[in-house]
């Protein structure tokens, strides 16, 4: 067993059995790095994550590569929901070096905790694309042997990336000489321009297999709906989260909804299901609901006032009918001759 059999979160302990050498987010790992002077390897996950799982499986478990591990690198194994901290500042590391996130998240850094490579999944065999993982840790531990300067530049221009951007919300200027910010105003009508020619209008939602709910993206349409009373972008939120509700992402019988499906009909889930995702569902559907609703009540309402309209002309009609049956009736009294009258 490794340093992880200690730990108290399901997702560490999933792996305290893997021949990997994995470590705690705790201080011994980072002093063994920096008295060997090996880079790290940070890897972030969570105990429902699919492909955290199949990583496991297909490499972690694997005694040829937990050796190479071993060997070359010191191992952190990061709970994302016990560690968001951790877990937010290399994802953004792997966004700026990739383009895009996920989990498993593998960050390579040096031994002062500074990223210099980064990405998510990697097979064991060359696949989509991606090298094998088993190669990826011979070309980074090549070049930690023989162009570290190239390792550290480029962790020390990432980590300035890094810190530039958390600047922009968090100043780290002298509070007594603030600079303001140049913010230009959002082109609301450009931003929903860009929006729409992303509509899957077939299959409601955005773009191809695999499909996310997107639930920000909805909730901005049903805002931007409440603001402008574009009805496009009404009709496109409903239209989405109506084919989310009948389809395979939705669970039918446990209810919820799983994190994205593979397809782009919304039929074949991804088989988890997270309480953030669902928690923003909640609050998407909610304000979907009322919207419906009172657009629904105002039709009732206005077929009430006009089925109330035709029954008052209904009952005027039948007044004037009445009306002028009585005025026929005394007519036809004041014609009929009296039994009374002399005959003549």
């Amino acid at each position: 067993m490794n340093h992880l059999q200690h730990e108290s979160s399901p997702y560490l302990l999933q792996h305290a059995h893997n021949p990997v050498d994995w470590y705690a987010w705790k201080p011994e790992a980072f002093e063994r790095a920096r008295a060997e002077q090996k880079p790290i390897l940070v890897s972030i996950g969570y105990s429902t994550c699919h492909w955290c799982h199949v990583m496991e499986r297909e490499s972690f478990e694997n005694e040829d590569i937990a050796a190479f591990m071993n060997e070359h690198f010191i191992n952190i194994k990061v709970d994302r929901e016990e560690r968001p901290d951790v877990d937010a500042i290399y994802m953004e590391a792997c966004q700026l070096l990739t383009g895009s996130g996920g989990w498993p998240l593998n960050c390579f850094l040096t031994p002062d905790a500074k990223p210099f490579y980064a990405g998510t999944y990697f097979p064991p065999r060359p696949a989509h694309n991606r090298p094998a993982w088993l190669q990826l840790l011979q070309h980074l531990a090549d070049i930690w042997e023989t162009k570290r300067d190239t390792a550290t530049e480029q962790a020390d221009r990432l980590l300035a990336n890094i810190q530039r951007n958390d600047g922009i919300f968090i100043s780290a200027l002298n509070p007594s000489t603030p600079q303001p910010l140049n913010l230009q105003p959002l082109n609301f009508e450009a931003l929903f321009s860009r929006m729409r020619a992303q509509f899957d209008h077939s299959e409601g939602g955005f773009g191809g297999a695999p499909k996310f709910p997107s639930t920000m993206a909805l909730q901005w349409l049903l805002n931007w709906h409440y603001f402008s009373g574009n009805p496009e972008a009404l009709q496109h939120a409903i239209f989405s989260l109506d084919k989310m509700a009948r389809g395979g992402i939705y669970d039918q019988i446990g209810g919820g909804f799983a994190r994205y499906a593979t397809d782009r009909e919304w039929l074949v889930p991804h088989f988890e299901k997270m309480l953030y995702d669902n928690a923003l569902l909640v609050s998407v559907l909610s304000e979907a609901h009322k919207i419906v609703e009172s657009s629904q009540q105002s039709t009732v309402n206005s077929q009430r006032s006009t089925v109330t309209g035709q029954q008052s002309t209904v009952n005027s009609q039948r007044s004037t009918v009445n009306s002028q049956q009585s005025t026929v009736n005394s007519q036809q009294s004041s014609n009929k001759p009296s039994l009374t009258s002399p005959v003549r």
